[in-house]
């Protein structure tokens, strides 16, 4: 019995009540049509009782004859009309009942279905053991209590009949198939249930489409999260985003981009590719095997640890100088051009307790070292000079102190100088929202001589006093994590970086791992170099036994075996190499576009290979050099590196006809002979902008220098004189200035410049001449021009080439 929904259920009874109502109107038609011939009837039956009365009447009369034989027609047709409305009555009333039945019994099924309860439809039984071996599709079963074929072959008067033992082609044909012969419309699937299973099949089919299902077909795009790597190939970007790699493809041309579907894209682009398509685009974190360090002491006590304070400020503000009364040292007198170039760590005992001070440059090209100094810090101690005030230097250092959320002491240098002016250097800060408690601000502002050393005990007091509301903890009991202050290659010991531990210690022997390169710590020294097997949490330390030269800033920890910092550092190189290589490529779509918007003019390279003392020297002096960079003259930096310039350096600058900078670095013998012999130009230089001086003058005298005219005399011409092979001949008279035989001039007529070129020849009557001054005669011919009239003026210029700089 077919299960219906209550709807249809409802819309059936509804359907069979109308049919009653509609039945039972037709019942009322019918009747009173039965009516009306009911009184046909009794006006048929009247005119037949009048017919005595018309037979006396023809009786009577002999003229009415005619009239009796009418009144018998009329008798006749009457009694055939009420004989054939009576029986089509009867029919129609018979069918009438026949239909109100029909509609009484289906509304009464349809109650009984809608008072039943619904039953729930089980899956179709599994076939019994027994039936499933009496009818396979591999081998049907035979049908019990059937005879044996060839027992039951007819035999006549004891002989076997040959054609019974044969198949008949129609006889025996449904005997050879399982089941006999299939005929259209049978359902019953041959002997057993015998491939019956396509039946059962679609009686599933058919119960599953009486279920109700809830899918619904989707209307909107569906936006997905797409967590984008730092490097991913066109198909695996198109994958994240259920999209064909075409329509990646498709985007990218459309942004100028021509890649292929292997091509790998850096995460800039790739995130901007997700936004475009409509997704929402996040940046992945490092999917490298760092998760699984075995780190462990995260359970580890945690203890105060001394502050970390870096001084920032203007260049020649004394922030080394205030750190050398600090420390009662002298490390300012010793640097080159009186300029700090690279991170100084120092850790100083007070009798408060200890800081670690981090001395930061202050020249504008160390901006990459000074946001390591914010990074790395806890307190920022801005060295501001009274008689100096804000300098640019000073804003940056502020806007880094400011985006790393660390608390700044402001000390006011030089307040010994007759010219040191406080007041104004304190409005010049709150102008740069740094406001001191004074004036409502959480900001302490201490004066302070670093020459005299007065309030460096009110500076020391300030920055512990901060320390202490900043409540600074590590874990001691743990391995040690920190970050790469600075780092070089020495010659005598390699890879040396200066480290600051964040947390935990740091032990001698341990397995360091450092961004992209390894190592055991081979030897620890503090920053007087004397060797320490440990350092706590905000101590710096310099270790030796890395494989390469880290780079600056870059995440430390300590990991438990040499196998596992291999594994990792080897995939950070491979990271880094896409990256890098992603980022090129997309530099060079960018250089060739800006080349096509400048009209394609040719600028001239100055290759460079840079080698430094330690990485922030020469990443500071690569971006230096590259902002001199114009649209006519680039800086090309082959290559740069720490260390000192070798064999290897030389033939590189040979190839790519360089010069080679070294900055606090020297080229050994080898290097040198090499050099001279190929005529490669090395320069040595120990201050930045010395360097950046020197290359930028060697750009200014690459550039194409400009020209500029000067008038120097006037001419008009007075006579033309027509000579035989010679040509035209104009006497003139100098009317200002002096031309001279080299001068370029130019023909005006009306003072419209008719044309312009050089003399041919300049002479004093017969003489040749040099030059001729104003209100003197000469006769003069223009070169391969002759068409001159009297009145016309010569204008006499000289062109010279003026030398550009940057």
């Amino acid at each position: 019995k077919p299960i219906l929904s209550a709807e249809e259920l409802e819309k059936r009874a509804a359907e069979a009540t109308r049919q009653a109502e509609l039945l039972a109107r037709q019942e009322a038609e019918m009747k009173a049509a039965e009516d009306a011939r009911q009184k046909e009837a009794d006006a048929a039956a009247a005119a037949s009782a009048a017919e005595p009365v018309a037979e006396k009447a023809v009786k009577s009369d002999d003229g009415g004859s005619a009239a009796a034989v009418k009144a018998a027609d009329k008798k006749a047709q009457a009694d055939k009309a009420a004989k054939d409305i009576a029986d089509a009555s009867k029919a129609q009333l018979a069918d009438i009942t026949k239909r109100r039945a029909a509609a009484e019994a289906e509304a009464l099924a349809i109650r009984d279905m809608m008072s039943t309860p619904a039953r729930v439809l089980k899956a179709p039984s599994e076939i019994a053991a027994e039936e499933a071996k009496k009818g396979t599709l591999h081998k049907p079963a035979k049908v019990e209590g059937a005879e044996d074929k060839k027992k039951a072959v007819a035999k006549v008067g004891g002989k076997t009949i040959k054609s019974a033992e044969t198949s008949s082609t129609w006889q025996e044909e449904g005997a050879k198939k399982p089941g006999g012969l299939k005929t259209r419309g049978d359902s019953s699937g041959g002997v057993g249930g015998w491939r019956s299973g396509g039946g059962r099949r679609k009686q599933r089919q058919i119960a599953e489409a009486n279920v109700d299902t809830n899918f619904q077909v989707p209307t909107e795009p569906v936006v997905r999260d797409v967590h984008v790597p730092e490097t991913i190939t066109v198909a695996e970007l198109a994958h994240a985003m259920a999209v064909k790699s075409a329509e990646v493809i498709k985007l990218l041309m459309g942004m100028g981009q021509m890649v292929t579907i292997n091509q790998i894209l850096d995460q800039d682009t790739a995130m901007i590719i997700v936004e475009e398509m409509g997704h929402t685009a996040h940046a992945a974190k490092l999917d490298d095997p760092d998760l699984d360090l075995g780190i462990t002491g995260h359970d580890a006590e945690l203890l105060p640890r001394p502050p970390v304070v870096t001084v920032m400020g203007h260049v020649d503000h004394g922030k080394t100088s205030l750190l050398d009364k600090i420390r009662a040292a002298k490390v300012a007198t010793g640097e080159a051009g009186g300029i700090t170039q690279h991170i100084g760590a120092y850790h100083v005992e007070t009798p408060r307790g200890m800081i670690t001070f981090l001395d930061t440059p202050g020249h504008e090209a160390f901006t990459a070292m000074r946001a390591r100094g914010a990074k790395a810090t806890d307190i920022v101690i801005l060295v501001v000079a009274a008689d100096d005030g804000v300098m640019p230097q000073t804003k940056e250092a502020i806007h880094h102190a400011v985006a790393g959320g660390v608390p700044i002491v402001v000390a006011i240098n030089k307040i010994d100088k007759p010219e040191a002016n406080l007041e104004r250097v304190k409005t010049e800060l709150v102008a740069e929202q740094v406001v001191p408690e004074e004036y409502g601000g959480d900001v302490p502002f201490i004066g302070v001589s670093a020459k005299t050393g007065d309030g460096i005990d009110a500076l020391l007091e300030n920055v512990l006093l901060q320390a202490e509301i900043l409540e600074l903890k590590a874990a001691k009991d743990a391995p040690a994590q920190g970050l790469v202050i600075e780092a070089r290659l020495d010659k005598g010991r390699g890879p040396v970086a200066t480290i600051l531990v964040q947390s935990g210690t740091l032990k001698r022997g341990d397995m360091l791992l450092a961004g992209s390169t390894y190592g055991r710590v081979r030897a620890m020294l503090d920053e007087n170099g004397k060797p320490c097997n440990e350092a706590g949490p905000s101590i710096p330390v310099e270790i030796q036994g890395l494989s390469e030269v880290p780079a600056a800033g870059e995440a430390v920890q300590v990991v438990p075996d040499e196998r596992k910092a291999r594994e990792i550092a080897l995939f950070r190189q491979g990271k880094f190499r896409d990256v890098k290589l992603a980022k090129q490529q997309a530099f060079k779509l960018e250089t060739m576009m800006e080349n096509m918007e400048e009209g394609a003019i040719e600028a001239k390279l100055l290759p460079l290979i840079i080698k430094a003392d330690v990485q922030g020297s020469q990443e500071a002096l690569s971006q230096s050099l590259q902002k001199l960079s114009t649209a006519e003259v680039k800086v090309q930096i082959v290559h740069a590196a720490v260390g000192g310039i070798t064999e290897t350096d030389v033939n590189l600058a040979v190839a790519s006809k360089a010069v080679i900078i070294g900055f606090n670095s020297r080229a050994d013998g080898a290097a040198r002979k090499l050099a001279e012999n190929n005529g490669v130009d090395i320069r040595y230089h120990n201050i930045i902008y010395d360097a950046v001086d020197e290359v930028k003058a060697a750009l200014s005298g690459m550039l194409t220098p400009d020209k500029k005219e000067e008038i120097t005399g006037m001419v008009e011409i007075r006579q033309v004189f027509l000579v035989s092979k010679v040509g035209a001949i104009a006497g003139c008279l100098v009317l200002d200035g002096v031309v001279k035989r080299t001068s370029s001039v130019r023909l005006l007529r009306e003072n419209v410049v008719i044309w312009t070129g050089e003399l041919d020849s300049l002479k004093r009557f017969k003489d040749d001449a040099k030059e001729v001054r104003a209100g003197v005669e000469c006769g003069l011919s223009l070169k391969g021009y002759n068409d001159i009239k009297e009145g016309d003026q010569l204008e006499a210029f000289e062109v010279t080439e003026v030398a550009r700089t940057l």
